[in-house]
């Protein structure tokens, strides 16, 4: 089967299963193509055609176009990855994650950038809007910085909610993603398009071949969609009581006015693995072997979404 682009104009809007939160929609104006493949050739036709290449990244562009893989599809780990070399494998899951990731934090920013102008006018002693004032209370919600009613001219609140209302820097998001999901061929990553291992206690999600008994019946979560996975492990660094750390280091950075890095991040996860600070050090190795500092540079272009659908055997 051909390679096949459809454009479409409906925006995308992706639904994460957390209550009480949605993602906007990825541009209510932007074109959305969908591209059908069955093969590794076309989809790096697509991606050179696009300038997506590893000369253009050697050159220092970091642009990178909006391509959103909408499944991980069996025959990446049953067939694809074992057949190619080792770097281009990492290369392929390194191109695909990062338009996820960009377009994850693009999405934060914008809220962020919403709850600084409300929390600014708060603060001069101006008066909102009620839908300004619906949009603070259910994203402190969403947050977990309040559970139900609560004041938020209050500036602890406020600032705890800036705290996490936050982006994360793409080297921190992939190696995490490379370490957690064995470059995408991990049974979670095929079967629930699951990158980050991250536990489940209720929902949907997949049960460990392995479970420990004595820590309940959990599951690992699983998404219909990568895209969702990133949001989802987003929404978990920034909101779980484990990764508090994490956020106050990127406050403090970002206070000081200097670069953050996610390599200075990658230090605050010793509570994300059992392996504590051995598996900061993987993080670190998977950094540095891969390159992947210059990824916190990463913007992505103004160019139409793109859905990369895979088709044909194996598919899903």
């Amino acid at each position: 089967m051909m390679a096949k682009t459809v454009r479409w104009t409906l925006a995308i809007c992706v639904t994460v299963g957390l209550v009480g939160f949605q993602t906007p929609c990825d541009g209510a104006d932007r074109p959305v193509e969908r591209f059908k493949f069955d093969s590794g050739a076309q989809l790096e036709k697509l991606i050179k055609d696009l300038n997506y290449t590893p000369e253009a990244w050697q050159e220092g562009i970091r642009e990178v176009p909006r391509l959103y893989i909408t499944n991980i599809p069996p025959r990446w780990r049953d067939k694809t990855s074992k057949d190619l070399d080792v770097v281009t494998k990492k290369r392929v899951f390194f191109r695909l994650l990062g338009p996820l990731i960009l377009h994850s934090n693009e999405l934060i920013q914008s809220d962020r950038d919403r709850v600084m102008l409300i929390i600014k006018a708060l603060r001069a002693g101006d008066k909102i809007s009620p839908e300004d004032q619906a949009f603070l209370q259910e994203t402190a919600a969403a947050y977990k910085v309040i559970d139900g009613g609560a004041d938020l001219n209050d500036r602890a609140l406020q600032d705890k909610l800036l705290r996490r209302v936050d982006t994360l820097q793409p080297s921190l998001v992939l190696a995490q993603a490379a370490e957690e999901s064995g470059w995408g061929t991990s049974r979670f990553a095929v079967e629930g398009n699951a990158l980050f291992g991250m536990w489940t206690w209720s929902g949907k999600g997949l049960t460990p071949l392995q479970q420990r008994s004595n820590l309940g019946n959990y599951k690992i979560a699983s998404y219909e969609t990568p895209l969702q996975s990133v949001i989802a492990y987003m929404h978990n660094l920034n909101t779980h009581q484990a990764y508090k750390a994490l956020r106050a280091r990127r406050a403090d950075i970002r206070e000081a006015g200097t670069k953050l890095t996610g390599w200075e991040l990658a230090n605050t996860l010793t509570k994300y693995s059992e392996r504590g600070q051995e598996y900061v050090d993987s993080l670190h190795s998977l950094m540095k072997v891969n390159r992947l500092q210059p990824t916190d540079d990463a913007y992505l272009g103004d160019g139409p979404t793109i859905l990369l659908i895979p088709v044909g055997e194996d598919a899903n």
